[in-house]
């Protein structure tokens, strides 16, 4: 048995929404078949002993029998409880006046609402019209419910001006003060993203260190922890460390509605995919698993941080990123180098 706790979380319905910051990628939506879930938990009960059962991995409680899909989740989990998070599908919250109740049965006292600016800009990251005053609608039913609303924000050069400008709105609404009535806490935060995924189509408009408006500053996460991408590469140049994944305390496994499996340490693309649960024997993708023995993980074992940021990085360049968020960034530019071997 391995002796850490396993972590499936499958898509198993898919999302309303195509967002241009999903890190994960797009994939096509396709609802998985009834007895799917029990046969990916089967493939793994021989190796860990501790499961817990996602059935979704975009977009939370995607399907009309969200309450029945939890509680079989559950059952099918093994000496686990999947957690609930802060997450919640703000596309059921407004067409559906049962859903809030039940987040809020089922112990959720915070959720998580992503917007990208005001109306316009939201929709079009969003990838779907109306997605801005579904979001306002949802912080209201929400409020009803005494469930606090937290508003995250990805910044980039072309939305940092109206992300000012929700920050005042959340102010208008008074949303601070209307969780502290009710003993929460109303968030409002603000970061660049990684950039992976789709998020790497962005890369030309990810936000410049001197671009943050003064405003913003104080709800940025980490800000202090950034530097530019120059110099970043000044300061990686002589790096002889390697750009490293681990599964820590549990294994978190991503499965895609075509049996695709991938840890979740980046995007769900060829070079980061373990094996497929149909076409794999379960010995050796488990072995693959136990050993983080993935081709994306090959070549960062065998490429430096500063060979990395030598033959990728822009020395120019005043884009904003953590140095976890750089060295993945470099490395997935490495991988889709068609002249690097894998």
């Amino acid at each position: 048995m391995i002796p850490k706790p396993l972590d499936l979380v499958v898509d198993m319905y898919g999302c309303p929404n195509r967002c241009l910051h999903c890190w994960i990628g797009h994939m096509p939506n396709r609802r998985m078949r009834d007895g799917d879930d029990r046969f990916i938990v089967d493939f793994f009960r021989p190796y860990f002993d501790r499961i817990a059962f996602y059935s979704w991995l975009r977009e939370p409680d995607y399907c009309d029998d969200y309450r029945e899909r939890w509680e079989k989740d559950l059952r099918l989990s093994v000496s686990e409880v999947p957690k609930r998070f802060e997450l919640a599908s703000f596309w059921r919250i407004v067409r559906d006046p049962s859903y809030v109740p039940f987040l809020r049965e089922v112990g959720v006292r915070r959720v998580q609402l992503t917007f990208f600016g005001l109306e316009a800009l939201t929709d079009k990251y969003v990838g779907r019209k109306g997605a801005f005053r579904e979001l306002l609608q949802a912080t209201e039913l929400l409020l009803a419910h005494r469930i606090a609303p937290r508003w995250q924000a990805f910044i980039n050069e072309e939305n940092k001006d109206e992300l000012a400008e929700l920050l005042r709105l959340s102010e208008t609404l008074q949303l601070r003060e209307r969780c502290e009535a009710f003993g929460e806490e109303f968030r409002f935060f603000v970061h660049e993203g990684s950039c992976d995924g789709e998020n790497r189509k962005l890369y030309g408009i990810r936000i410049r260190k001197g671009n943050v408006p003064a405003e913003l500053k104080p709800y940025y996460l980490d800000l202090d922890r950034l530097a530019s991408e120059r110099e970043w590469v000044e300061r990686l140049r002589d790096d002889s460390s390697h750009v490293t994944f681990r599964n820590a305390d549990r294994i978190v496994l991503q499965i895609s509605n075509r049996f695709d499996v991938y840890f979740n340490f980046s995007e769900m693309s060829d070079r980061w995919k373990i094996g497929n649960l149909k076409t794999d024997a379960p010995d050796e993708l488990v072995r693959r698993v136990a050993e983080e023995d993935v081709p994306a993980l090959c070549v960062a074992r065998n490429r430096t941080v500063g060979e990395l940021a030598a033959r990728y990085g822009d020395p120019h360049s005043e884009r904003l990123f953590s140095r976890g968020d750089y060295e993945e960034y470099l490395l997935n530019l490495c991988l889709y180098d068609k002249s690097i071997p894998v």
